[in-house]
C-alpha cells in the first residue's frame, strides 16, 4: 500500500453539510473514507468505460414474458455473446416479468455492446450493466 498524503479542499458550507449527511446515512466514521471511495468509484467507472479495459459485472434484465419471440430473442443473443457469459440467474418476478441477471467478464466496449442490444429488444423493460474493474491500482 502506498503512503498516505494529507490535501486540503475548498467547499461551499452547505455543499459540505450535504457531503456531511450522505456519509452519515452511509455510515463512514469519517469524511476521508467516504472521499476515497467517491475518487475509487469515478476512476473505476472511467477505466471500465475505456473500450480496451478488461472488466467483470453484472447486467440486469427486466422483461415480460408474454412478449412474442422474446425469450428466443434473448437466448440467441446470450449464445452469441457466450464468450463474454460466465453464468445466468432468471427470477420469476410476477406471473408476467422475469428478472435475469447476466455476469459478465470481457472488454468495456463488448459489454457495452451486450448491453445495447439487450435494451433494444422489444418487450425488454429495463436493462442495467453494473461493472468493475479488478482495481489493482486503487490503493
Amino acid at each position: 500500500m502506498s503512503e498516505t498524503v494529507r490535501f486540503g479542499i475548498s467547499l461551499s458550507q452547505q455543499l459540505l453539510d450535504q457531503f456531511d449527511q450522505h456519509i452519515k446515512k452511509k455510515n463512514y466514521t469519517n469524511r476521508s473514507e467516504a472521499i476515497r471511495d467517491l475518487i475509487r468509484e469515478e476512476l473505476v467507472r472511467s477505466e471500465w468505460e475505456a473500450d480496451d479495459t478488461d472488466c467483470v459485472g453484472t447486467i440486469s434484465i427486466v422483461y415480460n414474458h408474454h412478449t412474442g419471440e422474446l425469450v428466443k430473442k434473448l437466448l440467441d443473443l446470450q449464445h452469441d455473446y457466450g464468450k463474454l457469459i460466465i453464468s445466468t440467474t432468471h427470477i420469476h418476478m410476477d406471473h408476467d416479468n422475469c428478472l435475469e441477471v447476466i455476469v459478465v467478464s470481457g472488454k468495456g466496449r463488448e459489454l457495452k455492446q451486450l448491453r445495447n442490444k439487450l435494451k433494444s429488444i422489444r418487450g425488454v423493460t429495463h436493462v442495467r450493466l453494473s461493472s468493475s474493474t479488478r482495481g489493482n491500482k486503487l490503493s
